[in-house]
């Protein structure tokens, strides 16, 4: 998507395409038509194809991973929400995708692993938050009061 603005001020523009949003079943083979819908929208927002071939899609799929075996305990009955959004600022773009299970949530801070942790090699699981931290810009964690579910946000700056 190219965008090209001409103003006489120097107030900063804001603009943003529309989101795109998903409600999918707790099911690990719903997650690559969403991140495909994503990846679509990097595109068409002219980010690097590093960000839409690698960052995103592999920090979106350990974030929804996360949400149906983690949040959502795999039960099919509960539900993932993803949505995902790009917002321009003048020249610059930000990607947010949103992704809420219906969980109890848990602290990211002391939650997942580290490379330097003595059974990282062995583990099988432990490296969704670590993975997201290192690909995107910032990796937030986030539960509304009164109502369940826990939404992760990852945010991306397109360089």
């Amino acid at each position: 998507m190219a965008l090209r603005v001409s103003r006489v001020d120097a107030s900063p523009v804001t603009m943003s395409v529309q989101p795109l949003e998903w409600t999918i079943a707790s099911d690990v083979m719903a997650i690559d038509p969403v991140v495909s819908g994503v990846i679509c929208l990097c595109d068409a927002a002219g980010f690097s194809a590093r960000h839409c071939r690698f960052n995103v899609p592999i920090a979106l799929t350990e974030a929804l991973s996360n949400a149906i075996m983690c949040g959502n305990h795999n039960d099919v009955t509960r539900s993932v929400r993803v949505r995902s959004d790009v917002q321009f600022v003048s020249e610059r773009a930000t990607l947010t995708i949103e992704i809420t299970d219906e969980g109890d949530g848990f602290d990211i801070e002391t939650a997942g692993g580290t490379p330097d942790a003595t059974d990282w090699l062995e583990r099988e699981e432990g490296r969704g938050i670590f993975l997201m931290r290192s690909l995107m810009d910032r990796v937030e964690c986030a539960r509304e009061s009164g109502s369940p579910g826990n939404t992760v946000r990852l945010v991306l700056h397109r360089t």
